[in-house]
């Protein structure tokens, strides 16, 4: 099933009366369960197609569709509940709330969405603190606790609604080796057990390693795509 749809879609920055065309005419088709890493050096387009997937921007021209649904048409407000209701995010920075635990970073979703009452969502947060080993740190904030750790409840906190999508900028730039195969090996496991898709935008060859399709884009054009059993090559920055 489709997943994510982009049609000949532009994004033009303009700073005075300097334009930068970040992309050029993307089209991307993503299915359900898709395990996809987007590939480039820096200012190849890759992070800006993300954004637009995710609904944190949209196209200077053509179209972006997730679930069927064309969001170029929506508004901020509309754009704003498509993001809480069918995509997670994952970033570099793990963005958690410094003043809350592990258990309530991932709980603050859930507090925000309806339809649950408070013991499912007690063990909605359980069972993902299982799911990414951080059962044992649920009480502990973000200044106690490893990159590698806070990046395990950022994934749990992107999956607590249970969206269709994950979306993961550069989910291990701030890590070390270990703790980046660690991550992608948690991301996997979860793609394979819960059937969600996840999408990244990466540069780092300890991603690309893992996914099982890579969309290598250059100066914002896709320049050609990789299945997981072909052979990769692959210049970084």
């Amino acid at each position: 099933m489709e997943v994510i749809r982009t049609e000949k879609v532009t994004r033009v920055y303009k700073i005075g009366e300097v334009e930068t065309q970040a992309l050029r005419g993307v089209d991307l088709l993503i299915q359900s369960g898709e395990f996809t890493a987007l590939v480039g050096p820096s200012g190849s387009g890759k992070t800006t197609l993300l954004q637009l997937i995710g609904c944190l921007d949209v196209p200077t021209s053509g179209k972006v569709f997730i679930n069927g649904k064309d969001v170029t048409s929506l508004n901020r407000d509309q754009r704003a509940d498509m993001r809480r209701s069918t995509i997670g995010f994952i970033f570099q920075f793990f963005a958690l709330i410094p003043t809350l635990t592990a258990y309530e970073n991932i709980e603050m979703p859930l507090l925000m969405s309806n339809g649950r009452s408070a013991t499912q969502i007690r063990d909605r947060v359980n069972y993902l603190l299982e799911a990414v080993d951080m059962a044992d740190r649920a009480q502990h904030r973000p200044d106690q606790l490893s990159g590698g750790q806070q990046q395990r409840v950022a994934i749990a906190r992107a999956l607590a609604t249970e969206p269709s999508m994950i979306l993961a900028d550069e989910p291990t730039a701030n890590l070390d080796t270990p703790n980046g195969h660690q991550i992608m090996e948690i991301m996997t496991r979860l793609n394979q057990e819960t059937g969600v898709t996840f999408v990244f935008a990466t540069h780092d060859p300890r991603v690309i390693q893992y996914a099982r399709r890579t969309v290598v884009l250059r100066d914002g054009l896709i320049d050609r795509e990789e299945n997981a059993e072909e052979e990769m090559i692959f210049a970084g920055d």
